[in-house]
């Protein structure tokens, strides 16, 4: 007689998974969130590849074939005519990369050049105003010139090129026939443009850097691509030949790639959110089994072992993380379908995956089912020890009233002690600014690792410290009520329960908060380095003599495109056996100067007889605020005072700032080495009026030639833009993290509302009305959020601390006290609002129940 499927361990277990479909999905929330959002990324890396592909242009889908130079000959004209006489080509284009600097202006300034035939099917511009260029010395040039230099079809330009001795510079004048827009997706630089034959000519090359052919749609109709290429390379022997869609592949592989970095740092990331899976995971099977304790104790009666109980309840576990993997794949994939269409409505042009990517959502599916056995491995074990004498319980918790075991006790401490210890190592051997041969991937590494290391002790102490903190927290809410001192007493009356829902909200806590102040910090630096390393838009200093005009500055100051002009002089002074920079910039007119400041004393005390120190020089001359500092002029030593130290670099190169007096009185010329200038007005015209202006500054009869670089500080906002974006997208993933935790916060009171049923009763019984036992949920909900929060911060700040000073030491350490309040606050009304539906089961309990017997 065959047994029953109910009859044996494992069938009970599926038994009671069918029985109570309910508890089986509270287990799997988490896992089937932590699966959405690995295949959610799978799907958005395919997405962005589809995207990049179907959108980027490089090389013109006319190019058959594609020819560049071998190792021997270059392609000049003679090749060219070659491959144009090559039966099967119908275009043969040459291509030219280059680049001049252009004169005509005092700013320097820089034109890219490339060869483009300007029409037909190989042209890789198009032409917006104007006419191409069909004769010498004529060039069209694209949007970005036309924008950043100010110029129109008829404008001229004077190209810098080198002579035929290589030591001198010949002027060429050049016309603009027309306006271009560039088809190639990564083409942004200003850039001219003219057929290849007068690109040789007035670049003075005698060959092409590439070639490319067309074969005409008959010829790739027919398949002949492959004897096209192989003719040209009889024809052209040495060369390398290519074909089109092979060259094409290869830039859109690469443009994929780059469009991929920043997924790539956000699936790091994801790893975290799958660790908060799995503690959620194990806290709500360990609240499950604990509830049916029973039963299993009824099996252990008739006979069930240890370990064939705990192996069923691992298979029920894998069962729930299969189901909670397959429908959080599919889940992803869905909502990865509608993001094309959606986005297309808001103005966005994005390509759909043509088909769910089979072995990345086996893969993610057969991960969860391994997530959830090593989530159930330990409520597992503990639960299939339970005693059959437990059977003759009404019901049974987990807790007993205690908070923790000596032994998870003994480990939390080891854990905290070695965090301990290896971020005191750390602290003890911070680098200094300028101090270059300090290895920061090992300290950042040590710095990781202790952090792990804390995060361990958290979750084996958690239970110890939730009492603690909670008493706090207790306070006002004592005074808030009966639910207010309720929801204490049943938050503190399960402290491992409590532990484990706010240690995975505190992971969220420290990471979103130790990113949001990295952030801040290295912001602060970047500011800081911006005005360091691009203070003004214009650089002026002189070409051939030691100092400038001093009328300069004030005939600069005069103009209205220009703003605050600054005039300063630089000198070479020795300090002991090395020599160093000196200036008498006033470093409050430095642009931003709020992001110059001091690392030890006050740039407001720069005064006679003092100076302020790079950090460079402060770190080799080991001196600080304070300190004295002899520095030889011309063979003249003088004694300065140390009023400051800067926590980086110094402004223009300087090492050494001093007064405008105490320069002279040194012997230094009085007039300027440097002025230094702004734009009046933002913007690309803004710009072009101010080096204008420049320009006939420098370029009067009484002046000659002068030399200006342009410090175009787009490119720092740009970097600043980087890290911006990088965070955000950082902060974004890690709120998956807080998003699993909250869930876990919804499961655990949903699981929680279950088992506290005759307590609810009894509470209604004595006069509780529903309003207050729903107040009382929501609070205790709210509750998990705050313990998670208070211990997420601590945690978090003083890790971003040592962060931040081994990453950068010259970056001030700054917490954004405003954005890690709102954090905390949004955290707290989150997991508040995560308990509503619980609390409104528990508000609707009736006081009979006090009276019933549990089921």
């Amino acid at each position: 007689m065959r047994t029953p499927w109910r009859a044996t361990v494992l069938g009970s277990q599926v038994a009671e998974l069918l029985r109570r479909p309910g508890r089986s999905a509270a287990t799997g929330v988490s896992l089937l969130i932590a699966a959405f959002v690995v295949f959610g990324a799978v799907t958005a890396q395919q997405i962005i590849g589809a995207t990049v592909v179907d959108t980027f242009r490089g090389t013109p889908e006319a190019v058959s074939v594609v020819v560049t130079p071998g190792d021997e000959e270059e392609l000049g004209e003679d090749r060219l005519r070659v491959i144009r006489g090559t039966p099967g080509v119908t275009e043969a284009v040459g291509r030219i990369e280059g680049g001049a600097p252009l004169g005509g202006s005092a700013v320097e300034r820089y034109l890219t050049l490339s060869a483009d035939p300007g029409s037909g099917a190989l042209a890789e511009v198009r032409l917006v105003e104007g006419t191409y260029p069909s004769g010498p010395d004529r060039l069209a040039v694209n949007t970005e010139a036309a924008r950043d230099f100010g110029l129109a079809p008829g404008s001229s330009l004077v190209l810098l090129q080198p002579d035929t001795d290589g030591e001198s510079t010949r002027r060429v004048e050049v016309e603009v026939s027309g306006i271009v827009r560039s088809t190639a997706t990564d083409d942004a630089e200003p850039t001219g443009y003219a057929p290849g034959p007068a690109l040789r000519e007035l670049l003075g090359v005698s060959g092409y850097s590439r070639i490319d052919i067309g074969a005409g749609t008959a010829s790739a109709a027919s398949g002949d691509g492959a004897p096209l290429a192989e003719r040209i390379r009889q024809a052209v022997p040495g060369a390398q030949v290519r074909s089109g869609d092979a060259v094409r592949d290869e830039e859109a592989r690469a443009a994929v790639a780059e469009a991929r970095d920043t997924l790539e740092l956000v699936s790091v990331f994801l790893a975290v959110a799958v660790g908060a899976a799995v503690l959620v995971a194990t806290s709500t099977f360990r609240i499950v089994f604990t509830r049916r304790v029973r039963q299993l104790a009824l099996l252990r009666t008739i006979g069930a072992t240890p370990r064939r109980l705990a192996a069923a309840l691992v298979a029920e576990g894998a069962a729930v993380g299969l189901l909670a993997g397959t429908i959080g794949v599919l889940a992803a994939w869905a909502c990865g379908q509608l993001v094309p269409p959606v986005a297309d409505r808001l103005g966005h042009d994005l390509t759909a995956p043509a088909q769910l990517p089979p072995a990345e959502a086996v893969l993610t599916v057969l991960g969860t089912g391994l997530l959830a056995v090593l989530a159930v491995l330990a409520p597992s074990l503990s639960a299939a020890r339970v005693s059959p004498l437990e059977a003759l319980r009404s019901a049974a918790s987990d807790e007993d009233g205690r908070a923790t075991g000596i032994g998870r006790t003994l480990l939390g401490l080891l854990c905290a002690a070695g965090a301990a210890l290896l971020a005191r190592q750390q602290y003890g051997g911070l680098p200094e600014p300028g101090d270059g041969d300090y290895d920061r991937f090992a300290a950042l590494t040590a710095v990781v690792l202790s952090g792990g290391l804390a995060f361990l002790a958290l979750i084996a102490l958690g239970p110890l410290l939730v009492r603690p903190v909670l008493s706090a927290l207790a306070v006002p809410l004592r005074r808030a009520g009966a639910a207010g001192r309720l929801a204490v007493a049943g938050v503190g009356g399960a402290p491992r329960r409590a532990a484990s829902v706010s240690v995975v909200v505190a992971l969220g806590v420290c990471l979103v908060g130790s990113t949001l102040t990295c952030l801040a910090s290295l912001e602060a630096y970047a500011r800081y380095r911006q005005a360091v390393e691009t203070p003004a838009d214009f650089q002026l200093y002189p070409r051939d003599s030691d100092t400038l005009d001093r009328d300069l500055a004030a005939d600069l100051a005069r103009r209205p495109e220009l703003a605050g002009v600054t005039a300063f002089r630089r000198a070479e002074v020795v300090e002991g056996t090395r020599t160093a920079t000196i200036s008498d910039l006033d470093l409050g007119t430095v642009r931003s100067g709020t992001g110059l400041t001091a690392r030890t004393g006050s740039l407001d005390r720069l005064g006679p007889g003092r100076v302020v120190v790079d950090a460079e020089a402060a770190h080799d001359l080991d001196v600080r605020a304070g300190d004295r500092v002899t520095l030889t002029f011309e063979g003249r030593p003088v004694q300065l005072t140390v009023a400051a130290t800067l926590p980086g670099a110094g402004p223009y190169g300087g090492e050494f700032f001093v007064t405008a007096a105490d320069l002279t009185r040194m012997g230094a010329d009085p007039a300027p080495t440097t002025v230094t200038a702004d734009a009046a007005e933002d913007g690309a015209q803004g710009r072009i009026r101010a080096q204008r202006a420049i320009t006939g500054t420098l370029t009067g009869p009484e002046r000659g030639e002068g030399r200006v670089i342009a410090e175009d500080t787009a490119a720092e906002d740009t970097a600043s833009d980087d890290l911006r974006t990088t965070a955000t997208m950082a902060v974004l993933v890690l709120g998956l993290t807080v998003l699993v935790a909250v869930a876990g916060v919804a499961t655990t009171a949903s699981l929680t509302v279950v088992e506290r049923k005759r307590e609810f009763g009894l509470l209604r019984a004595l006069g509780l009305g529903g309003a207050a036992v729903h107040r009382m949920v929501t609070v205790e909900c709210a509750l998990h959020g705050a313990l998670g929060g208070l211990l997420g911060l601590a945690l978090g700040v003083p890790y971003s601390w040592l962060v931040v000073r081994v990453a950068e030491a010259s970056a001030p350490f700054t917490v954004p006290v405003g954005q890690l309040s709102a954090v905390f606050t949004a955290l707290v009304l989150v997991t508040a609002a995560a308990g509503t539906v619980p609390a409104l089961r528990a508000s609707r309990t009736s006081p009979t129940v006090a009276v019933a017997r549990s089921d």
